[in-house]
């Protein structure tokens, strides 16, 4: 019972955040899905290709049920998972993310918790696993990037929520008012601290100790 129960908890929070990620990309254009976001290159759609990719492995590989997808050797990983190349169609790759989808849930829903599973590229003695901890760690992966996603796209357009559902309409001057009163509170701070509290680091112990005489 316990662990029909792990299951199905942990499984239905993959198909959550599985579907928080791809409504990422709605109403998006061909632009702002693909170009870079942050100074390391991330971008919307390609965290939908990477974490397909990383579906498809430790739900095929792992447990010797190969993804139908194709994939390049794991030992050939090259960083092309995390961007579309201008060839690579959005439709291509979201319907790709959804097969996927089903490959991982048939393997989820054949296999036990504790059916083993070897990791090629987990270091000894951590390859040799079993689906628990695999589910555990894709799950984990997915609302990273989930989360990435959310904070990507409200720089894009201000969009916010998890589903559509519960999307609310843009207040701008309600924004506006509550970042003035956020930065209003950070530059009172600051002025208040320290020089060690305003550079980020501890103060040094003679300061410390002057405090508490």
């Amino acid at each position: 019972m316990i662990d029909e129960f792990a299951k199905d908890n942990l499984h239905g929070r993959l198909r959550r955040d599985r579907r928080a990620l791809l409504w990422k990309l709605d109403g998006l254009s061909e632009y702002d899905a693909r170009r870079p976001l942050t100074v390391t290159g991330i971008n919307l759609l390609g965290l939908v290709k990477h974490v397909a990719s990383v579906e498809a492995r430790y739900f095929g590989e792992v447990f010797d049920r190969p993804s139908p997808e194709p994939l390049s050797r794991w030992q050939d990983h090259d960083g092309s998972d995390l961007w579309a190349a201008e060839d690579e169609m959005r439709d291509q790759i979201i319907e790709s993310y959804r097969r996927t989808w089903e490959h991982s849930d048939a393997t989820i829903d054949e296999l036990a918790l504790d059916a083993p599973g070897h990791v090629p590229w987990w270091p000894e003695p951590y390859a040799n696993t079993n689906l628990f901890a695999i589910l555990v760690h894709v799950l984990g992966e997915t609302n990273r990037h989930a989360g990435h996603a959310d904070i990507l796209r409200e720089g894009v357009d201000g969009r916010t929520g998890m589903r559509p559902e519960h999307e609310t309409q843009i207040d701008e001057d309600a924004r506006t008012t509550y970042c003035a009163k956020i930065e209003q509170a950070a530059r009172s701070a600051a002025s208040n601290s320290t020089p060690g509290a305003m550079s980020g680091r501890w103060p040094s112990a003679s300061t410390r100790s002057a405090r508490t005489r």
